[in-house]
């Protein structure tokens, strides 16, 4: 049995109350929030202890899930990875590089696991594909959300954009040759809007464009690769393949077109997606990864990886307003 203490109840928060409630294994030892309304309120509707002090819960605690803001990953991370308690901690993995390589570095030089929160690594649409053969040559990327000012402590690249970068850091193996970004602040003092480049040693681009101030959401990433295309559509949890057809394409659409070279039989599926909670299931695979003493699915170098581009394209999109 694991005892677990959530710093941070707001509204992602309360989702991991809920969610480590119904895993097995798991005992909520208390959370830590610094606001006292929310705090009396998460323990009357909880019932479980409200902390006073981090210190206090992260003794009580063998598992630390910080889903504070991000100001505040670093301090909990390094106060519960010295203490030898496994972390999970929110996306992005902290709120400066310097932040994040410390991190990096106490996780390695300790015996805990570490696991960042990329949910979308655990949306159905994207495990519907994840074990396909992906050997992506151009991707293009467009997460659009309506304004919500929570979450606007960090710009639209490390709330909404970072979620993508990691998804392609994942499945692009190369290594980044070569960024260009444009951003604009409209409602906020970092950028809301903005659209991104990323080339890859491999030859492979990836064109991103994310937006906290759209009229109506999306969260689509479309995969071109030889003779596949690859959609994912995370809002509505569905993925699709269309490519040549091959003697595995059964009982799927399929039809003919005439090419230069001769006729092509061109292959239309509708990819299984399971029926998963994804908030629940990174929780269960990150106890699954302490209990196993296996990797996890989105560790502290993934979680570093997917910060560094996102500084990156943050400090060409700086360079390109000042110049």
């Amino acid at each position: 049995m694991y005892k677990v203490g959530v710093f941070g109840t707001g509204h992602l928060g309360k989702f991991h109350l809920n969610n480590w409630k119904e895993i097995e294994d798991i005992t909520i030892a208390g959370f830590y929030d610094p606001d006292e309304a929310t705090a009396k309120q998460v323990q009357q509707q909880y019932g479980i202890q409200s902390f006073t002090d981090v210190d206090g819960l992260i003794e009580a605690s063998d598992i630390v899930d910080v889903v504070a803001p991000t100001n505040f990953h670093f301090d909990i991370c390094e106060k519960a990875i010295k203490k030898s308690r496994h972390v999970f901690v929110e996306k992005p993995l902290a709120h400066t590089m310097q932040e994040a390589q410390q991190i990096v570095k106490l996780v390695q030089e300790s015996d805990v696991k570490l696991q960042v929160g990329h949910v979308e690594r655990f949306n159905p649409a994207y495990l519907a594909i994840k074990d396909w053969q992906l050997n992506p040559m151009f991707i293009e990327v467009h997460r659009l959300a309506q304004f919500n000012p929570r979450g606007t402590e960090v710009s639209v690249i490390l709330d909404l954009m970072i979620h993508d970068i990691d998804i392609i850091l994942s499945v692009v193996k190369s290594d980044v040759k070569f960024i260009s970004a444009s951003g604009v602040a409209v409602l906020t003092d970092t950028p809301d809007i903005a659209n991104v480049r990323i080339e890859f040693d491999n030859g492979c681009v990836a064109n991103l464009t994310s937006s906290r101030i759209s009229m109506k959401k999306m969260r689509k990433m479309r995969i071109f690769q030889k003779d596949a295309y690859i959609g994912v559509d995370f809002l509505n949890k569905t993925a699709e393949i269309i490519k040549l057809k091959g003697p595995e394409d059964k009982n799927v659409f399929a039809f003919d077109i005439e090419t230069p070279h001769g006729k092509k039989t061109i292959a239309i599926a509708n990819a299984p997606t399971p029926e998963v909670n994804a908030i629940k299931m990174e929780l269960q695979e990150f106890v699954k990864a302490i209990r196993n003493n296996t990797r996890t699915v989105v560790n502290e170098i993934d979680g570093y990886r997917a910060m560094e581009v996102a500084h990156e394209i943050l400090h060409k999109i700086s360079s390109h307003s000042a110049s």
